[in-house]
Formats: structure tokens, sequence, C-alpha cells
């Protein structure tokens, strides 16, 4: 396990942030608008969000960069401004965070799925590569690889931002097969475990998909095969449509209730997903310090 993860572990569970794309979204991001380049044209709206969940309570918090490997960036024909995007979204956390907060950068998916040879394996390597050489050019503590389907783009992920030396936390979205614990791609939770663990992953965890109140057997899995502490950041119940409109009608109570069941089956990291807000985070945090 990494030195930075030992530290952080040894202070107790660490408390995580919420999600982003609903906070910017209130902020005006028009929907189906990729949030990453306000790191550069609306940086105060990004530092808004960052500091919100450093106030909240968070002792990790994320950055606005998961759309922004360079294959992603490529389908607006902006690959060049990789480098760019990661070192300020990386720069605006670090700056709300100040010498408490750690920044842990955030790596989603491509949008390519290997199988249907789109891409190889090695340009997916150096897409994630290039995100991940901006992102410790901005200071980043920590890598997270989030909200992946394929067990096999999650590896390269790892793979490709274990090069920087940073301590890497792998994250797969289980809400799939039968009874929901499976990837998209139809990958176990310990398959899943074993390919990320396999990839270098010094913590492996999961993140979105469903809401919380469905996680627990997911966390209880990936500790089992991992034996270390799990990342958990589940989403805000199940929305519902309401005039049009997509709301979460979990209170903050009500999330945070889930909290010390998943600690007891081996989270170390807890947080929220889609539909999370600063007030969920400063349930989380206060249900955490009283455990």
């Amino acid at each position: 396990m990494h030195e930075t993860i030992q530290n952080l572990l040894s202070r107790g569970v660490q408390v995580l942030d919420g999600a982003w794309g609903t906070q910017f979204q209130l902020k005006g991001l028009p929907l189906g608008q990729s949030p990453d380049f306000w790191n550069i044209d609306q940086p105060e709206k990004v530092l808004e969000v960052a500091q919100s969940y450093v106030d909240a309570g968070s002792d990790i918090i994320i950055t606005n960069t998961f759309g922004s490997s360079a294959l992603m960036l490529a389908k607006s024909g902006q690959e060049a401004r990789v480098h760019e995007l990661n070192e300020a979204g990386v720069r605006l956390s670090k700056q709300a965070a100040g010498d408490r907060v750690k920044v842990f950068a955030s790596m989603g998916p491509t949008g390519y799925i290997l199988m249907m040879g789109e891409v190889t394996e090695d340009e997916m390597f150096e897409s994630f590569r290039l995100q991940a050489e901006g992102m410790k050019a901005g200071g980043a503590d920590g890598i997270v690889v989030e909200t992946m389907c394929d067990p096999e783009e999650a590896a390269i992920a790892i793979r490709a931002a274990k090069t920087t030396g940073l301590p890497v936390v792998g994250c797969m979205v289980f809400d799939s097969g039968e009874n929901c614990d499976m990837t998209m791609m139809g990958t176990t939770v310990e398959d899943a475990a074993a390919a990320m663990l396999n990839a270098g992953a010094d913590v492996i965890g999961s993140n979105c998909g469903r809401g919380i109140e469905f996680f627990l057997d997911v966390c209880r899995r990936l500790h089992a095969v991992s034996g270390e502490k799990v990342w958990i950041k589940a989403n805000r119940g199940l929305p519902e449509v309401v005039n049009g409109e997509t709301v979460y009608k979990q209170t903050p109570e009500e999330f945070a209730s889930f909290i010390p069941d998943l600690i007891a089956n081996g989270a170390g990291f807890v947080g929220g997903c889609c539909g999370t807000s600063p007030e969920i985070i400063r349930a989380v945090r206060a249900t955490v310090d009283s455990l």
C-alpha cells in the first residue's frame, strides 16, 4: 500500500466529497456540456464547488477532470488541451484544499470499449498517461480511476496512473445482472477487484450506479478480496422525475444512516456520487465523527 494511503487511514475513516456535476448544473452548466472546460473558462465556479466540500468536512476532494482524457477530448477536437485542463483542474482543487485536505484527481472512462476495436490498448494507455501527467503537474496527492464499467479499461487506466508514482484508487460501477452486482460488461465484484489489484491499485472501491442502500454487499465483497479498506461513493438513493426535473428525495440523515454499516464491512473512505451535495457530506462527516 502506498505510504500516502497508510498515512490517511492511520487518522481513521476518511470522508470524501460528493457530486460535482449536479453542483455545476446549479451554477448554470447546460445539460450535456462537459464541465471540464470550466477549469479555464469559469475557474471561480469550479473553485466554489471544491471549496464547498472542504467546508463541509471532506478529508479528500476530487477534481473537475473526469472527462479530460486525451481520447475523450479528441471527440470535440480538444485533445491538445489535455495537459492544460488536467493541471488547471487539480490546481483549483488544491487551492480550495489548503494544507489539511488531500486532492485525488478524477480519471473517468474514455467512452470507448476495447472489444469494439475502435482504439487499441496502447492508444488507451497513452491517453490516460497524458492525463495523469497533467494531474501530477498540477500537484495531485493521488488519482482516482472512477465510474469504470470495463475492467480492462480500468486496469489500463490504473497502470497509466501508476506511472506518476502517486497512489491510485480504482472504482467500478456495479449495477447490472440479476442481483445488480455486476458491471455493465457482466464482470463480478470479485473479478473486477482482482483486475484492479493486479493492475496495481492501492485502494479499490465502487462509485455511482445505485443508491447507497445497495452498496453494502459490494463493499463487503471488495473488502474480502483486497483485505484492505474500501473506497465507496454511492448515489443519493434513486432519483424521481418531478415536473420534468430529476429530484433526489433521500435526506442527508437518511444517506448518512448507511455509513456505519459500510464502515463495519470494510469501507475506509466514504462519500457520495450522483445527487449528493455539501449537505450530504456534512451529515456523513457528523456520522463518522460520532463513531
